[in-house]
């Protein structure tokens, strides 16, 4: 099988193939030839069904960066002898990258300085494509950040549930009820026009950032979910997963935190690039991302346990209970902390570009 997937891209007898990285939707591989070194990608199908909708984004954004912004590096995929970007085969759908030297990924953002480097390269990336028409993208993940219907998936499975884990949550179930109105405050700037359509990457973790020798940004990767959004769900994704040292794992709660140093790079970061970009309303509702973000993730941990852990599986019984409870833990330290950091946001101002010197 691998073999007609290396034939179709020239690679005859390839020195080595490994498997690369941790990610936990596709299945990657380095593969090691003497034209160079190559990224191997099997698409989840599962998830994304048209594969081909990533790879019409891609070559539309790529196109219009050549073009507007050519000294900008985005990475594509490489084509195949026939000047394919995909290779079916038997065993689903597969692309390649070239593998860039000298880059490295990392999980969890060590310090500050390094929030601030991928927060700076992924609002970039959305300013660059600015000027792009974003109707022109494909819907890879229909419905992925949409709130209100994770909402009403909550809600369904408050009622017709697994009846024992419903009461168990019963404290987390009137918690997220008495959040509702995040989803509301959502609805209404969508409504208003308040929040404009971009370029959005829709999955911000720091690992989807390639980073030199010296922690500086090379490119944004994992361009799967790159479509129509709004700026919350980027700016909400890097706040859920770059400020507290530990994750939506960690079963003692006690260990969150809301680092106000790593909110502050973030923010320092994405609006280094975007700050002329946002109108009046986004700046008023960027600590809100966070909430939004948040929020849904444990709208969603949370529908999935009262459902039987029907999506996300699970390790452990109270795999995903434990999940939600994680994430109502971190939006509550939010909430306590958002005055403070919407005072932050509204201080951060760049009249001109200026290097960050103090991380």
């Amino acid at each position: 099988m691998m073999n007609d997937i290396l034939q179709a891209y020239g690679l005859i007898t390839p020195g080595s193939i490994k498997p690369f990285g941790d990610g936990l939707i596709n299945h990657t591989w380095k593969i090691e030839d003497e034209k160079g070194s190559f990224i191997l990608q099997k698409i989840n199908t599962g998830v994304f069904k048209h594969p081909e909708y990533i790879s019409e984004n891609i070559k539309a954004v790529s196109g219009y960066l050549s073009v507007h912004h050519p000294a900008y590096f985005f990475c594509t995929p490489v084509t195949t002898t026939q000047l394919d970007d995909l290779v079916y085969t038997s065993e689903g759908c597969f692309r390649m990258y070239p593998f860039i030297k000298n880059s490295h990924t990392i999980n969890v953002a060590e310090n500050a300085g390094q929030a601030f480097e991928a927060a700076r390269m992924f609002g970039e990336l959305t300013k660059l494509l600015a000027g792009f028409p974003v109707d022109k993208l494909k819907i890879t993940l229909p419905d992925f950040h949409n709130i209100s219907l994770r909402y009403n998936d909550f809600l369904k499975a408050v009622v017709h549930g697994n009846k024992e884990r419903i009461q168990q949550s019963s404290s987390l179930i009137n918690f997220l009820k008495s959040q509702q109105h995040i989803v509301a405050e959502y609805e209404q700037l969508k409504t208003s026009g308040a929040l404009k359509p971009r370029v959005t990457h829709h999955d911000t973790k720091i690992n989807n950032v390639l980073l030199d020798d010296n922690n500086k940004g090379i490119c944004v990767i994992d361009l799967d979910t790159l479509m129509p959004g709004y700026f919350i769900s980027d700016v909400g994704d890097m706040m859920r997963t770059y400020i507290s040292p530990f994750g939506e794992e960690e079963k003692n709660f006690s260990k969150l935190e809301m680092r106000e140093d790593y909110f502050t790079a973030i923010a320092e970061g994405y609006l280094y690039e975007m700050r002329n970009e946002l109108n009046e309303a986004e700046l008023n509702h960027f600590v809100f991302a966070g909430k939004f973000m948040i929020y849904m993730q444990a709208l969603r941990f949370l529908t999935d346990y009262l459902n039987n852990d029907i999506y996300y599986g699970r390790k452990y019984e109270e795999h995903n209970f434990v999940r939600a409870g994680n994430q109502v833990h971190l939006l509550q330290l939010l909430i306590e902390k958002e005055a403070r950091f919407q005072e932050i946001t509204n201080r951060i101002t760049f009249p001109k570009k200026t290097t960050r010197q103090n991380h």
